[in-house]
């Protein structure tokens, strides 16, 4: 039962959170720029400004699916950040450039994020159902619920370690739109008050895996 308490929590608590950001989204990128350019300038113009070669700026399908991908270096953009001329589109641009900032300067975070993706990836394939057979069988195979606690462990981990990535991207992304004047006066609030929405679900999901994560230890310890 109290499994279902903690879901139902994190579960309200991330769609108010989402329904916020989404919210947000929609307010700021009716609100256009004083010097209007696209997100695909903002990005491309935040990348040269730091002296980073190679990498794309590029259009992704979706919304609110903008995400820097370090793997083939781009930076991708969801179609309403990639034309949009808004403080919303300038925003997100500039914050998942903050991430191939991040790259190019190997950040350490980033580094301890990436080196943990196929370990998480790996994990949350199997673990789901290990500690399942392992809550069932906690009396006799103990072991099998403590392998899938590692495992969730992992994941729990990651979500934790991306909080500064995010949070670091957000920095960076705000300090140079302010410096080069590409968001002024209000906007720059603005910017800041949907980046903030935006790390936020980071936060609630980090919450979310703690909690659950203790869960499983308590069942552990208790068995005893």
């Amino acid at each position: 039962m109290e499994i279902f308490i903690i879901f139902g929590v994190f579960m309200l608590l991330s769609w108010l959170v989402s329904s916020q950001l989404k919210s947000r989204f929609r307010k700021y990128s009716r609100m256009s720029l004083r010097h209007p350019v696209s997100g695909r300038e903002i990005a491309e113009q935040m990348l040269a400004d730091h002296g980073i070669e190679g990498v794309r700026v590029i259009s992704t399908p979706g919304r609110l699916t903008d995400h820097y991908n370090p793997l083939d270096r781009t930076v991708n953009l969801s179609p309403e950040v990639y034309q949009g001329r808004s403080v919303a589109a300038a925003a997100v641009a500039a914050h998942e450039c903050g991430h191939a900032v991040q790259h190019a300067r190997a950040y350490a975070f980033l580094k301890m994020r990436s080196a943990l993706v196929p370990v998480v990836s790996i994990s949350s394939r199997y673990m789901q159902w290990i500690l399942l057979l392992g809550i069932l069988t906690v009396e006799s195979m103990p072991g099998l619920l403590l392998a899938g606690i590692v495992m969730f462990a992992m994941t729990t981990l990651f979500s934790f370690i991306t909080l500064p990535v995010e949070f670091d991207a957000t920095k960076r992304a705000l300090a140079w739109l302010t410096n080069t004047g590409r968001v002024v006066g209000q906007e720059h609030s603005h910017a800041k008050d949907a980046l903030k929405w935006a790390s936020l679900t980071y936060v609630v999901a980090a919450l979310a895996s703690l909690a659950t994560l203790l869960y499983y230890i308590m069942i552990f310890l208790g068995r005893r």
